[in-house]
């Protein structure tokens, strides 16, 4: 696979991130634009996008193409999706016009993606599609699941300001094709992710990636916006995190049904996010900026594949309930 253009449609802190280590580090060899929006578009546009990492020190600055039409640029070799799950559905037409034969697509986004079943020959629901993150099915069509290459993210990060991002950490990406095959076109994307700085895992199970860090993000992404609580402090109240517990069993339990292996227990996942420090979730960030929150394919899915599995979720949907109400009221505002 050759890779000239690369095209990042969603300049969010993630999505940003990919795009200013990328041009910063590959700049001689490919070609890097940013789809983006408002006033994070025009600060682009205007002093480039800068990236700063926390506990380093110092900061990254590039200057690239950006715009918020995706008919001012060329076929892509390469896009990533850097908008969340609930967002995506509403680009699928832009996405379409970026490609050509060949071009792969690595949407980078928390949850259950819309391509999840595709090639899946564990679940016994191999290509169902889910109109709860595709409604009418566009993304499916136009863009192909057959593009896909699936990402999962270990990397926390905000938009501090227009077109400025702060990452926490070390970050690592989980990447796998639908299929489970390890791929040239994946052999070649990680090459030049690594090449750029980024730490990718290439795997066989992209799905079990999926449903593990799922059973976090099904938990206190909800949670956190519920109370307005950052994540040190979630985990130092015992009857909330009795509720996570909750939540993240009965999302196991889900991920087993349709054959997803987990890396660890509940009980060691909540042991792991005890260090997390002052950390807002990206849903709780969402809710204070007054943004749509991400609850379909995180909540949402899990109670949707569990009615699918036949497996109860109670807990999960009285999350789902409270989340979407707090969604309906903090847009209503």
């Amino acid at each position: 696979m050759a890779i000239r253009n690369i095209c990042i449609y969603g300049a969010g802190a993630l999505g940003g991130a990919f795009a200013a280590k990328i041009a910063s580090t590959l700049g001689d060899e490919v070609n890097v634009s940013v789809i983006a929006r408002g006033a994070h578009l025009a600060a682009i546009q205007e002093n480039g996008l800068t990236v700063v990492k926390t506990g380093e020190g110092g900061s990254l600055n590039v200057r690239l193409a950006a715009t918020s039409d995706p008919k001012e640029l060329p076929k892509q070799d390469l896009v990533i999706t850097g908008m969340k799950g609930h967002q995506l559905a509403d680009a699928a037409e832009g996405l379409a016009g970026l490609l050509k034969d060949g071009t792969r697509v690595v949407p980078v986004v928390n949850g259950i993606p819309w391509w999840y079943f595709h090639r899946d020959e564990e679940s016994g629901h191999a290509e169902r599609q889910l109109p709860e993150l595709d409604p009418d099915g566009k993304l499916w069509r136009l863009v192909g699941p057959a593009r896909v290459i699936g990402c999962v993210a270990y990397q926390g990060g905000e938009v501090m300001q227009p077109g400025m991002i702060r990452l926490y950490g070390d970050g690592r990406f989980f990447l796998g094709e639908p299929s489970g095959e390890i791929s040239q076109d994946l052999v070649s994307i990680s090459d030049v992710f690594g090449r750029a700085g980024i730490t990718i895992v290439p795997t066989q199970r992209i799905r079990d990636a999926i449903w593990t860090k799922l059973m976090g993000n099904a938990a206190y992404n909800p949670i956190s916006a519920l109370t307005r609580a950052r994540m040190d402090r979630m985990m130092e109240n015992r009857l909330l995190v009795e509720q996570i517990s909750k939540v993240m069993t009965e999302t196991r339990a889900v991920g087993e049904a349709l054959g997803a292996v987990f890396n660890g227990s509940v009980d060691e996942q909540l042991n792991r996010s005890g260090g997390f420090g002052p950390v807002k979730t990206s849903m709780l960030q969402d809710l204070i900026a007054g943004k749509p929150l991400e609850i379909g394919p995180l909540t949402g899915m899990v109670v949707a594949l569990g009615k699918l599995t036949g497996v109860p979720t109670p807990t999960c949907e009285t999350v789902l309930a409270l989340t979407t109400q707090l969604d309906h009221e903090n847009l209503r505002d």
